[in-house]
Order: structure tokens, then sequence, then C-alpha cells
């Protein structure tokens, strides 16, 4: 038993279902991010643990305790939105402190917790503040300390950083990835954005049509996506995924790709000869864009560094990275050179493919082959 527990839970509008069974047991301490396309049921599943949507069969329990007809006031969950909902007329402190006044917290006691979790997130100054005083990233905080000064069993933030410019979003990840290693709270948090899922969690539940398509570490979804959707939408950028064939070549599983120019080129499989089973099959083959490289910026370490040649389409600096597109099996695929590596359109190019990193899905089910 975990210390957030969501068991067989499902969500239906009349007729539609818009959550599945849904089975996710979250530690204490644990950083669980939900993460999806609009629509997939993350949002829904967050609003179902917060108690703002009724569960429609299943059960969430949070310390061994079942929350399905616990008011959300009762949970003693503390919830970030992407809209800050902060009061206008309250300044820094009263927004910080009015939850805690609203449970009948002494007013000594709230003034000790808004100063020590104002001092935590470096917002001190900003006591005596209005909201419209504050920059996006100052309001920000002061709905985080509204939450911490709380001391819940579990922080809920829903889309928190999306109303923020680039810049400041990538500072926010830092500064929340740095509170939880400090405090080591119990977080589920939503995103669209599979860096902030990829930099920010312990383990991601990856969702997609009301189903968790994927549950694990950002390495495991990242190395080892189950099925064709995880690989394509975790990433940036996303996973390479092109048809191939499995064959045999003196007695090697080899993955054979149709190249530009109408050639073949044969790839070993480096997990032994466990794809022999598949020989003859047609595959979807997925790498990711660093695992397709120039020959000088392969891993050192990997003992199945395979070449191709192929023409290159298009280039495009980016800064510490040069990406350049090629065509294998017919698809458009994205190569992660070095940026000072000499390479131009029209240029027929040697890439270093990296078979440990390679991935086989099947094409019908779009599920994962083991191999």
């Amino acid at each position: 038993m975990g210390f957030l527990d969501i068991k067989k839970a499902t969500k239906t509008y009349g007729t539609v279902r818009v959550l599945h069974e849904t089975d996710i047991s979250v530690e204490e301490g644990e950083f669980l991010v939900l993460v999806g396309p609009s629509g997939c049921g993350k949002s829904t599943l967050l609003n179902m643990i917060a108690g703002l949507e009724d569960v429609t069969s299943g059960e969430i329990a949070i310390r061994g305790r079942r929350m399905n007809d616990v008011r959300p006031a009762e949970r003693n969950i503390a919830m970030v939105f992407q809209s800050y909902a902060l009061y206008p007329n309250m300044n820094v402190a009263q927004n910080m402190a009015f939850g805690l006044e609203m449970h009948g917290v002494p007013k000594a006691e709230r003034d000790k917790a808004v100063s020590e979790v104002a001092e935590l997130l470096q917002i001190t100054q900003l006591l005596n503040r209005k909201p419209g005083q504050l920059s996006g990233g100052q309001r920000q905080r002061v709905a985080m300390g509204r939450a911490l000064v709380r001391q819940p069993d579990v922080f809920l933030f829903d889309e928190p950083l999306s109303n923020l410019d680039a810049k400041l979003r990538v500072d926010m990840r830092t500064e929340i990835k740095k509170l939880h290693q400090k405090l080591k709270t119990t977080i589920v948090y939503v995103t669209h954005d599979q860096i902030e899922a990829l930099t920010l969690s312990t383990r991601i539940a990856v969702m997609f049509g009301g189903y968790v398509q994927q549950l694990g570490t950002p390495k495991e979804i990242y190395d080892n996506p189950a099925n064709m959707f995880v690989a394509g939408f975790m990433g940036s950028p996303s996973m390479n995924l092109f048809p191939a064939k499995v064959g045999m070549e003196n007695g090697e599983a080899v993955a054979r790709i149709s190249l530009h120019d109408g050639e073949t080129a044969t790839l070993p499989f480096a997990s032994g000869n466990a794809m022999a089973v598949h020989d003859g099959r047609e595959i979807v083959l997925g790498i990711r864009p660093e695992a397709i490289t120039d020959e000088d910026g392969a891993d050192r370490n990997s003992k199945a560094i395979h070449k191709l040649e192929s023409a290159v389409e298009v280039t495009e600096p980016a800064g510490s990275d040069t990406f350049v597109v090629t065509q294998l099996g017919g698809k458009e695929v994205t190569a992660r050179f070095r940026a000072d590596v000499e390479v131009k359109p029209g240029d027929r190019f040697p890439f270093a493919v990296n078979m440990e990193k390679a991935v086989a899905f099947d094409p019908e089910t779009e599920m994962r082959i083991s191999g």
C-alpha cells in the first residue's frame, strides 16, 4: 500500500468514460507527474484526488483512508492552480495565511508559518505587496507558499507554469525541483509539457485517451517506451519511428531499412539474437535523435555503433547541436550532430547509429516488441 493509492478509478460523464480503470500507487515523498495531451484525463484524475470531481467507480485513498466520500476541505491536500487564484484585495502574507485562518489556526502560528515559508521561497520582501504588484513568477511563488504553509499530506499542481514565459518556466522548474528535494513532500503534478515531466518527476504516468499508457521512472519512459504513442510523445525532438524488416545475415538478426535512393541498409540488433524469432517480420524501428549522429559524436561506450550512408535533406543549427534530417524507410528522421560538424543539404553523409538504443514496435498494435 502506498501513501496515495488510486485503485481501478474511473470517471464517466453520462455515457462518456473520460478515465478508464486507473491503478497508481504513490509512495510518501514521491514526485509523480501526470503527462499527456489535452483531453487525455490527467486533470480529471487530479481533480478526483482533490475531491473536486466524484469517483465514478474504484477508490482513492490517502494514508490508507478512503477518500471517495470525504469533502475536499477534509482531505488535507493543497492545490496550486495554473491561474494562481490569489485574492487581489489581500497582500501576500494575508493570501498565504488565509487557508490557515479558515481552519482556525491561531494568529501567532499563522504568522510563524508564513514567515518560515516566505524565507524558504525567498519572498519575505513581498509580504506586504498586493498580487497586482507582482510579476508572474512572484505570483506563482506566493501560490506555492499558500500551499506550503498548510503542511498537507499531498501537493497537487495543475499546470502551474503554463502561464509563464519560456525562461521563467525553466527557472521555476528548477525552484520546484529544489523545493521537493529539500522538503521531500508528496507531489502529484499535471502538465502537457514532456520536458517538465522528465526533469521534475521521480515517476511519470503518460496518459492518452483516458488510459495510463505507461508508468515508470523518467529513464524507463525515455529509453523503453511501452508503445509508439509514448515513444512519439516523450522527448524533444521525439523518437524517430520508421518501418523496417527483421532479417538474418551471417546468423545475426538485423533490421533492413530502405534508403532515400532505393538502396537497403542493414543494422544488426544489439540484443544478441533475441530478435531472430521475428525473422521476416515487418516492424517499426524507434531510435532517438541522439542515437543517430556523426561518427566522432557516437557513444564511445557502445559496442553496437553501425554506419549507414544517407542523403542529408535539412540541417537545423541549434547552438550546442545541429539537427540533421534524412530519410529512412520513407520517413523523415532527425539526427543530432555536434555543432561543428560540416554538413549541408544534398550531402551523402555517413550516419553512426547506436543500436543499443533501438526499440522495435509492432506496426499493428503499436506495442513494443521484446527482443
